[in-house]
């Protein structure tokens, strides 16, 4: 007889096992699906956000992650294409630690998905390509799909259905929103290093020539080790033929403020490179009997191109709406859309700033001038680093107003 479930998540990773985690502590029985086998890698910068870490909190795993291979980050350094270079602390805020993590997302996640697998009203199948979904009376019931091990199809049904299957989601096109507009998609690389020098334990973001509008960047990783790699609006690579990762060694290799610190720096594995759609765009995430989370919900953020937070945002609100539409059987996208509803109010006014900054970072001269004060200006400094914790949210910084003041400060 085929095993019914009261959700289906299809996808396992840092939405998907927060979600069915989430939702198996509130007694309900989950599949969890993904076509990969843990652990895995997954091309990203590999920085865990404030955001990210309070999901992390509240799952009770910070401790694992400072027991896992990390990097610490206490700051920020950002670096203008003239050459300014500042560096933003991050503050101590309510007695936190003034410090967050960079784990490569191949221990991450996987920390995630043991999270979630030990729970027991969660199935997980790894190895699984969903191919379809099963529809009945315009409702999504369940999936098809197949095991990539032995080529046996297979369907699962549930009461809702979790797309949580990333940037490429199978379950979004299936519903018809995974349409790819190049304005609102980022094409980023990202390679591992050894022994880059002048390494201060911050994430650096640097506006340089060759990649703009867009940025490189260099994030620590534990032992030394570095993430590093350079992003881009697709509409701009196709526009100006640029091919990323040529222009990325390039600036390792030429650039004065670069090629002395990887002079004697070793690439460890390959250059790997993937395309996010951001939440520039609206993407309608509730349907009947069905929602997507997190990169299949087009909810990278536009500027920093970070979406683990916003993933883990997702899957603490959808899990939220789910356990009440099961409570009163109510599986239709008019009660599923109160999920996108709280998504919209928690996120866009946060996305549509990020947006702003997006758009700033493409005149070189507002970058210059921002970036040089901030090194000349300790109250300019103070401003940015409480941003980062959201003390002083980005909305009033990021406005011909606040951008004024920034530089009068």
């Amino acid at each position: 007889m085929e095993e019914e479930f009261d959700v289906i998540v299809v996808g396992a990773g840092p939405a998907g096992s927060t979600c069915a985690t989430f939702l198996a502590k509130k007694g309900t029985k989950v599949l969890l699906l993904d076509k990969a086998i843990f652990p895995r890698d997954k091309v990203c910068g590999d920085a865990i956000s404030g955001k990210s870490m309070a999901a992390i909190r509240e799952l009770g795993l910070e401790k694992t992650i400072e027991s896992r291979p990390h990097g610490i980050v206490t700051g920020v350094t950002l670096s203008s294409p003239n050459g300014a270079i500042v560096k933003i602390p991050i503050p101590k805020v309510y007695g936190k630690k003034g410090q967050g993590y960079c784990v490569r997302r191949e221990l991450f996640d996987n920390m995630l998905f043991e999270t979630a697998t030990k729970e027991k009203n969660v199935t997980a199948i790894q190895g699984f390509q969903v191919t379809d979904l099963i529809r009945k009376d315009d409702f999504v019931k369940g999936i098809k799909g197949i095991d990539l091990k032995t080529k046996e199809e297979k369907e699962f049904r549930a009461n809702i259905v979790v797309g949580a299957d990333g940037s490429h989601s199978v379950v979004a096109t299936k519903l018809g929103v995974n349409k790819v507009d190049n304005n609102h998609y980022v094409t980023a690389i990202r390679a591992y290093y050894d022994g880059i020098t002048g390494m201060d334990n911050t994430i650096e973001i640097h506006f340089v020539d060759e990649i703009i509008p867009g940025y490189f960047w260099i994030f620590p990783l534990e032992d030394g080790k570095a993430n590093v790699g350079a992003g881009m609006l697709f509409s701009d690579l196709k526009k100006n033929g640029i091919k990323l990762p040529d222009t990325m060694f390039k600036l390792i290799k030429e650039n004065k403020m670069f090629k002395e610190r990887f002079a004697n720096a070793k690439q460890i594995g390959p250059v790997n490179g993937w395309t996010l759609p951001l939440g520039s765009k609206h993407r309608k995430s509730a349907f009947n009997g069905a929602v997507l989370l997190g990169d299949a919900a087009s909810l990278i953020d536009p500027f920093s191109g970070e979406g683990i937070g916003n993933a883990t945002t997702s899957a603490k609100i959808a899990s939220e709406v789910i356990a009440q539409a099961l409570e009163e059987l109510n599986f239709s996208q008019k009660f599923l859309a109160q999920y996108e509803n709280k998504l919209r109010t928690a996120l866009d006014t946060e996305l549509a700033t990020s947006h702003k900054m997006q758009r700033l970072g493409r005149h070189k001269f507002l970058l210059n001038l921002i970036i040089g004060k901030a090194a000349k200006k300790e109250k300019l400094r103070e401003a940015l680093s409480h941003s980062l914790v959201q003390e002083i949210p980005l909305k009033k910084i990021v406005t011909p107003l606040g951008l004024l003041k920034m530089i009068l400060m």
